[in-house]
């Protein structure tokens, strides 16, 4: 008896789970899902060709320390890279001395030790990169409403992390006649979704608009290197450098992989070959 109500049990969640798949496909199939903007015109993130892309990729510190002079002189007016200490720095290619500059050019919160009021003094080798704006409140009072998100991590929180900041930072466009891969026209089809005062269109953005004006053009930043002060470079570099902000270990993280997979290829050939020695006298 028992058995008989188990089974029937089952049998009735059975058909409980197939009436709700039924249900929802015979819904899906009447009411199809209604093409969005953001889903129609959303472009994926163009591919930049950075070196430490593939198997064996690896860093390029001078195009890191570039990408650090554009965040200095350009992003960190907005934005905060909280998780990042100035001695990190060293990991691509900086002395003690270079590290002492670059930590003094950067006002660090204090205590001041005769009045015990807030303070700030000259960043140290052992501090973070100092917040932009003291909170929320100030960040959205000073940018339209809208807090410009920490990039300490954001290469690892966007599908394609490093193209696909190279691809916002390079794809704001005119709204009036953008088209996509289809040929059509964004504005025709969707007439609802101009861009609102304040805001900026751009594909490669989920929303297709966002509050951060375009923030790069040629010629910014100079580049102490030689290398051309283009808009692209610049995109290229800070995104190379946020890249190496949110995983700074993938050098050795490629390394370590890549030595264990030839100790696993040897250790293969091994255990074959004791195989074979230890059963050798064995027919089948």
């Amino acid at each position: 008896m028992v058995r008989i109500l188990g089974g029937l049990v089952g049998l009735g969640f059975v058909l409980a789970l197939l009436l709700g798949i039924y249900d929802t496909v015979s819904n899906w199939i009447s009411n199809p899902p209604q093409a969005t903007a953001e889903h129609e015109f959303h472009e994926h993130p163009r591919k930049a060709g950075f070196s430490f892309e593939g198997v064996l990729g690896k860093y390029d510190n001078r195009q890191l320390q570039r990408g650090l002079q554009v965040y200095k002189e350009v992003c960190a007016a907005c934005h905060s890279l909280r998780l990042v200490s100035f001695r990190d720095l060293e990991a691509i290619g900086y002395s003690e001395g270079q590290l002492k500059t670059i930590a003094k050019g950067f006002q660090v919160p204090s205590i001041n030790p005769e009045t015990g009021e807030a303070a700030t003094r000259d960043g140290l080798p052992s501090d973070r990169f100092p917040l932009v704006y003291a909170n929320d409140v100030a960040a959205r009072a000073a940018n339209n409403n809208a807090i410009p998100p920490d990039l300490s991590l954001m290469a690892k929180a966007r599908h394609d992390g490093a193209n696909y900041i190279y691809s916002l930072l390079t794809g704001y466009r005119e709204q009036a006649g953008y088209k996509n891969e289809k040929g059509e026209e964004l504005l025709k089809q969707f007439p609802e979704t101009k861009t609102p005062e304040g805001l900026h269109f751009n594909p490669y953005f989920a929303t297709l608009n966002l509050a951060m004006a375009p923030p790069i053009q040629d010629g910014q930043v100079t580049y102490s290197d030689g290398t051309a002060a283009t808009a692209d470079n610049y995109a290229k570099d800070v995104s190379a450098f946020l890249m190496w902000s949110a995983e700074p270990k993938m050098g050795a993280r490629k390394t370590a992989g890549f030595a264990s997979l030839i100790f696993l290829v040897i250790f293969c050939f091994l255990a074959y070959g004791a195989k074979k020695q230890i059963w050798r006298g064995v027919k089948d």
